[in-house]
């Protein structure tokens, strides 16, 4: 891991997509209670879809766009260059996401005794794991294959994964293919059980599908670069236009495709896959076209854009710092929520301003990092 003190050139757009997508991420993850949580900052109970089920394939996505503009760079350098790069990023990336859940390492029982937490008990996959393998993957998969085998491949995976959820379960919480796959190569230890039982929305046969999320950004990235470098006004329309036809192909897609194949953002399936990237382009197009007339307000995202990973770090931080520390049987997270928020603005209001200072702290972090021109980088 290293700080480089130049960020690399990327178009508005990207980064500022990139950086609304790590606002709501924040904002989303960290309400003052879990039991006052306003609808649409919820996740869907299972089918469905709220605004939140967009954060993480919005986020994908971005990593597909910054690929559209780092890997020619990269693949440039030749093969073998290429590959340890690539292989460098995914193994890190990976490893911080496992330390993330094993942090802080230590456990207090009801006693007030510290004990040591066993990587036995620790989640293995999860949001930085997904983000690691659908990036090593996808670069792989650009490096190696031609435009129209990208595309070969991407729809292989949805029609693929769909059969797999056919033919070896059902859609339910406990009958899916994807936690019986997932229970067999890590074991329920190792995998998320905020559902109840052991079943992990971040597992690994489910990392599949995300991984057209990241093809889709990277194409649309293309599409976007054309859309601005080319000297002619209607070649760039054209281009743009493009970008919406093709976000509501995908959202079109998505609707029938629900019919047999509910839209599910735990089980990430290739209905949910289709209406996200159909969404994620309009919303970058969208941002692509006012921009180009209004680009004073990007500045508030663009430390966020711009420090993607430091700042999604530093956010997880604050969180386990907070649960960690302890005032008797109150840990200060919900100590700040009940002492200070609470009686501010009441309980949904109150949960909501905190998830708003945790942004509010984030984004000082960022602006200052950004205006010294500070970014985490692998």
């Amino acid at each position: 891991m290293q700080v480089s003190q130049s960020a690399a050139a990327r178009f508005l757009a990207v980064d500022v997509f990139r950086g609304m997508t790590v606002a709501f991420m924040i904002i989303v993850n960290t309400p003052g209670s879990w039991d006052a949580v306003y609808a649409p900052l919820l996740h869907a109970n299972w089918h469905g879809l709220t605004p939140t089920d967009l954060v993480f394939p919005c986020f994908l996505f971005a990593v597909g766009n910054a690929l559209s503009f780092t890997l020619p760079k990269y693949a440039s350098l030749g093969q073998g260059a290429f590959l340890q790069k690539t292989l460098k990023r995914t193994v890190l990336l990976f490893a911080i996401g496992v330390l993330l859940y094993w942090l802080p390492f230590f456990k207090q029982d009801a006693a007030g005794v510290w004990h040591a937490i066993p990587f036995s008990e620790t989640r293995l996959p999860g949001v930085l794991q997904r983000i690691a393998l659908t990036f090593g993957l996808a670069s792989l998969l650009i490096y190696y294959c031609r435009r129209w085998q990208l595309y070969l491949v991407a729809g292989l995976l949805l029609v693929g994964y769909w059969f797999i959820l056919a033919q070896w379960g059902d859609y339910s919480l406990a009958g899916n293919a994807a936690r019986k796959f997932d229970i067999w190569l890590l074991g329920e230890a190792h995998l998320y059980r905020g559902e109840g039982i052991a079943f992990d929305p971040e597992g690994i046969l489910s990392t599949l599908p995300a991984l057209v999320n990241v093809l889709a950004g990277y194409w649309a990235g293309q599409v976007l670069q054309q859309a601005c470098q080319s000297d002619e006004q209607e070649q760039a329309a054209a281009a743009m236009r493009r970008l919406v036809m093709w976000g509501g192909i995908c959202v079109l897609l998505a609707c029938l495709w629900h019919l047999l194949l509910p839209i599910n953002k735990k089980l990430w399936t290739s209905s949910y896959v289709l209406v996200t990237t159909g969404i994620a382009i309009w919303a970058l197009a969208a941002l692509q076209v006012i921009l180009a007339r209004w680009a004073g307000w990007s500045k508030v995202f663009l430390g966020f854009g711009r420090n993607t990973l430091g700042i999604y770090l530093l956010s997880q931080l604050i969180v386990i710092a907070l649960f960690t520390l302890r005032s008797g049987k109150t840990n200060a997270y919900d100590g700040l929520f009940q002492q200070v928020f609470l009686p501010l603005a009441g309980k949904y209001n109150g949960s909501f301003l905190f998830a708003l200072s945790a942004l509010l702290v984030c984004w000082l972090v960022a602006y200052a990092l950004d205006k010294q021109k500070i970014y985490l980088k692998i």
